[in-house]
């Protein structure tokens, strides 16, 4: 049965929060099962989910709204659930149940879209790559982030790096990028990154308050570190906005593989946590395109596809990155905590 389906996807969603270190918001993702039982809208388009909830993050989507309600203070009775003083679960559905049929109209159009899903954390793993990278085709760097969102990692170059003890980036940079790092340091050459662009299908600009603050509010607030990390980039996204356009995925990716390349320069193709919402057809279109480059790619021109996605099996997320010209084989370099918290280096085992 569908309802089974969308409950089945809800409790997944919740585990993986827990065991991402994200206890609230589990909660808060497993009262929608107590949604599904409700007299409100929310709850009946949840329950008629069409799609697959987990592949659309639909949980999520909706956490974000509350946690919306909560950071513009519109509602008081979310407090003590994200503060840890309410932690059953009963109690925690009881609230959700009773705040969603009072801003019911308001929560509604958040299941329309997926989260926003921007994190700088993440570009510790996107560095620790390139830093890989560099051996192979180069230091120098072109970066065309797909499913860019925000443009947060879009910014990387002005972030700076502590990655089991190598540095990079400048060193006054307010964004401080320090994950817990397990296994041997990274490789530690001199890189430059010349240039970064990203597309997304609905970009957000970081210099619009309210813009600003939905994409706060889809960060997991359990993490007070993760919220300063946002209101850095918000800071350095006012001071200059990173380059983004409204594209499709499969367009930009044409348009990015057709555009002149500059000698000694890797073009490299990224993305963090996106794959899964870009239709398998395109996704298949994207690989083929990619790959059809690669094999005229030359050691004055390389190419490469770094990506930081989800392995749905250990909940972990896994940078692997594929270059050319060499072997075109992906390489598991790391894994990683979805926001970035550590980073587990695997490099000498791919």
């Amino acid at each position: 049965m569908d309802d089974q389906r969308v409950a089945q996807g809800i409790k997944v969603q919740a585990e993986h929060c827990r065991r991402n270190g994200a206890p609230v918001t589990a909660r808060i993702v497993e009262a929608q099962l107590a949604l599904m039982a409700s007299d409100t809208m929310c709850g009946k388009r949840i329950v008629e989910w069409p799609g697959l909830p987990l592949e659309d993050a639909m949980p999520l989507r909706l956490a974000g709204g509350f946690h919306n309600l909560l950071l513009t203070g519109a509602e008081s009775r979310l407090l003590p659930v994200y503060n840890g003083h309410i932690t059953d679960q009963s109690d925690v559905d009881a609230i959700v149940v009773a705040v969603t049929t009072d801003h019911d109209q308001r929560l509604l159009p958040w299941l329309d879209g997926p989260p926003q899903t921007n994190e700088a954390g993440r570009s510790a793993s996107f560095m620790a790559g390139l830093l890989w990278l560099a051996d192979k085709t180069g230091p120098r760097f072109e970066l065309n982030e797909i499913g860019a969102s925000a443009g947060i990692n879009t910014m990387m170059e002005r972030y700076h790096y502590n990655l089991g003890g190598v540095e990079a980036g400048p060193a006054a940079s307010p964004m401080r990028i320090k994950p817990e790092w397990r296994g041997p340091p990274p490789p530690s050459p001199k890189i430059e990154i010349v240039h970064i662009s990203g597309c997304d299908q609905s970009p957000v600009d970081l210099s619009d308050p309210e813009s600003a603050l939905r994409v706060k509010s889809y960060v997991w607030p359990e993490n007070s570190e993760r919220l300063e990390r946002m209101d850095a980039a918000i800071s350095l996204a006012m001071q200059k906005r990173p380059e983004l356009v409204k594209a499709d995925a499969l367009d930009w990716v044409l348009e990015r593989l057709s555009s002149p390349q500059p000698a000694g320069i890797t073009r490299v193709f990224n993305h963090s946590i996106v794959w899964q919402y870009i239709p398998a057809d395109r996704r298949d279109a994207i690989t083929a395109a990619i790959e059809a480059h690669g094999r005229n790619a030359t050691a004055e021109r390389p190419l490469a596809w770094m990506m930081l996605e989800t392995n749905r099996e250990t909940f972990r997320h896994e940078l692997q990155i594929r270059y050319w010209p060499g072997p075109a084989q992906w390489h598991l370099l790391a894994e990683a905590q979805a926001h970035g918290a550590w980073v587990e280096w695997r490099a000498a085992q791919s």
